[in-house]
């Protein structure tokens, strides 16, 4: 088939949006829409109507048409199938058939349109697939961000323990009666000295000096000179004042510590031999208990930068209990990884690619059974004659993972103010302009396996707390695949190597 163009026009003809796949001038176009409505025959209920050079393919769409323009000789079963799918598209974006909704989502839908056809022929794509490519989801991008936030974290901790040694050498000048301004610099150094040889006075006669210069004196009482830091606390209290009216206040030290954090970041100690294990969880939950879906997805990826260790061989540990699928590359050797759980290529004369990331071991387990849940999550709401009491809690079910930076978020029922936090184990936020409560915390383990928050709200009733969303990373592996040593093809010696192992969550949602 060769689509001329798409439209989304009024039933008098008037084009509201409309996306040529072919060289078409906007008179052309204005033309053909505008002779449409004319060809339909009252009475008649057809899907199609023809003229000397195109057919029209429309499907009503409550006031308005959705309209595919395409030559004669296209094939009229393929012109209402694509017929089909755009009409299925338009709702993904709009939420009401009127004019206004359709001008307010133009451009989504002309995105959408453009995946469904290229250059007047018809794409082999579904409605899943062009959502996921509107949507643009990048997975590369997800693992990017867990971790960029994992570097983070580990910078600021850097950071808490600089600056509590600071303290406490601050702390030491000061009981020895030392200035503790300028400890760490060239005064130190005389100052040091000074104390050092104290001991050596009444042996060491030192030989004379010309005369130093000898500073004024200060005049005794309160100084008049400017003081650096003097009004911090005045202004500490205002910026509290601030925050406490929600106002967002950003200030220079927090920008100076940002800026620290990013010079101070950890870059990852690499060697030669370089594996990143990476997995990704998706879980679908039900309120009332129970799972619908779970599927972990796990890859093992190497990079070699060194030519002389480009012939290798992998020893996996699988420790695994819960049964998943594995599948090697297709040019690893399949009966070795089988029959002693070693990576190694088929042919032992060939290297692994240089500089290059490659996959070399994939996994994946897929299950209904809730035990193998990493975190559970209990929503209870509760409709009282005010509003709606909420208690959320969570348990971590495999106590083998240590899952940080974890946020739970509640959806809220719009326009009834902002909830009332009664309890929480953890931080909270609440962002207004998106109705959500994020739970925030921190790390969950064995040591704190189980969490409670609890809020009021005023309105709403039980499905407007779902469905509740779960983010986190962990350091550790779901699957509990680990890579056990690296032994050159040849020799059988150990090589260096180093890995970093990263879980995050794909979706991971409690309907």
């Amino acid at each position: 088939m060769v689509l001329l163009a798409a439209a989304i026009c009024t039933k008098s003809g008037k084009a509201i949006i409309s996306r040529q796949f072919v060289e078409m001038s906007k008179s052309r176009i204005e033309g053909l829409l505008a002779a449409f409505p004319k060809l339909m025959s009252t009475g008649k209920q057809h899907t199609f109507v023809e003229t000397e050079s195109v057919r029209y393919v429309y499907q009503p769409l409550e006031k308005l048409y959705m309209l595919l323009i395409t030559t004669k000789a296209s094939n009229i079963l393929e012109d209402l199938e694509t017929l089909r799918l755009f009409s299925r598209v338009i709702p993904e974006y709009c939420k009401v058939m009127e004019e206004s909704e359709i001008f307010e989502n133009a451009f989504q839908l002309i995105f959408a349109f453009d995946e469904i056809v290229a250059l007047g022929y018809r794409e082999n794509v579904n409605l899943a697939q062009i959502r996921t490519f509107t949507e643009m989801d990048s997975h590369e991008e997800k693992v990017f961000q867990a971790v960029r936030q994992t570097q983070e974290r580990d910078a600021k901790e850097n950071m808490r323990k600089k600056a509590k040694e600071l303290q406490q050498k601050r702390t030491d000048a000061a009981r020895r009666g030392l200035s503790p301004g300028f400890g760490g610099g060239f005064g130190s150094s005389s100052a040091g000295s000074v104390m050092s040889n104290a001991g050596l006075a009444d042996t060491y006669e030192p030989p004379p000096v010309k005369p130093a210069y000898t500073a004024p004196s200060r005049p005794s009482g309160p100084s008049k000179a400017m003081k650096l830091g003097g009004k911090g606390k005045d202004v500490d209290s205002f910026v509290d004042q601030l925050k406490s009216e929600g106002q967002e206040v950003t200030t220079g030290n927090k920008t100076k510590a940002t800026a620290v954090n990013k010079v101070a970041t950890p870059a990852a100690n690499t060697e030669s031999v370089h594996m990143r294990i990476e997995e990704k969880i998706s879980v679908a939950a039900g309120r009332d208990g129970g799972l619908s879906n779970m599927e972990v997805h796990g890859i093992i990826m190497l990079m070699i930068n060194d030519d002389a260790m480009s012939k290798i061989r992998v020893k996996i540990d699988n420790r695994d209990k819960t049964g998943i699928q594995l599948q090697t590359h297709p040019n690893v050797d399949k009966k070795i990884f089988q029959t002693e759980a070693v990576i190694a290529l088929k042919n032992p004369a060939k290297p692994f690619p240089l500089n290059t990331e490659i996959g070399v071991l994939k996994w994946r387990f897929q299950t209904q059974d809730e035990s193998f849940m990493p975190l559970s999550i209990n929503c209870w709401p509760s409709e009282t004659a005010s509003g709606s009491d909420v208690n959320i809690e969570y348990t971590l079910e495999q106590e083998h993972l240590e899952l940080t930076d974890v946020v739970i978020t509640i959806p809220l029922p719009t326009g009834v103010g902002s909830p009332l936090i009664n309890e929480c184990d953890g931080q909270y936020n609440y962002d207004k302009s998106r109705a959500k409560l994020e739970w925030q915390l921190p790390l969950i383990d064995k040591s704190n396996k189980s969490g409670s928050l609890e809020f009021s709200i005023n309105g709403g009733h039980a499905d407007d707390f779902f469905p509740v969303t779960l983010n986190f990373i962990s350091k550790k592996s779901y699957c509990d695949l680990t890579v056990a040593d690296v032994q050159d093809q040849e020799t059988r010696s150990s090589i260096k190597f180093s890995t970093d192992t990263v879980l995050f969550t794909d979706r991971y949602e409690v309907l």
